[in-house]
């Protein structure tokens, strides 16, 4: 089992940034590959950005590319998501979540992951 503990949300206004942290424990981190996803009301969670399991690719979401930044820390067991230039749209629910692929590249499908975190909540104000 696995858990996974986002944190950093919060209220921005626009063109703001955040820095969301996913710290992990019950298994060994640093051999899986770890993602964000989030969910706004009324929409379905879809992908932000993911990361291989030693750090050394990363994969986003189009929307995302030029403005947020995913890496990790394996020494802390930790996953973060830098997001700069935010916009309205970029209000949701930010879901931090664990890949199953031992030694796995990033993945970019909800069905890849097979733990996730309770989320943390990001508001961009106009």
């Amino acid at each position: 089992q696995v858990q996974l503990l986002e944190s950093g949300g919060g209220l921005v206004q626009a063109g703001g940034s955040l820095r969301l942290s996913c710290a992990a424990s019950g298994r060994p981190f640093s051999s899986y590959p770890m993602g964000w996803f989030r969910q706004a009301p009324g929409k379905e969670r879809e992908f932000v950005a993911a990361i291989s399991w030693s750090g050394g690719e990363t994969y986003y979401a189009d929307s995302m590319k030029g403005r947020f930044r995913i890496s990790r820390e394996n020494a802390k067991n930790t996953v973060y998501l830098q997001m700069n230039s935010l916009k309205p749209e970029d209000t949701a629910v930010y879901y931090c979540a664990a890949g199953r692929t031992l030694l796995g590249g990033p993945l970019y499908q909800r069905g890849e992951y097979d733990f996730w975190g309770q989320g943390t909540q990001v508001n961009v104000s106009s």
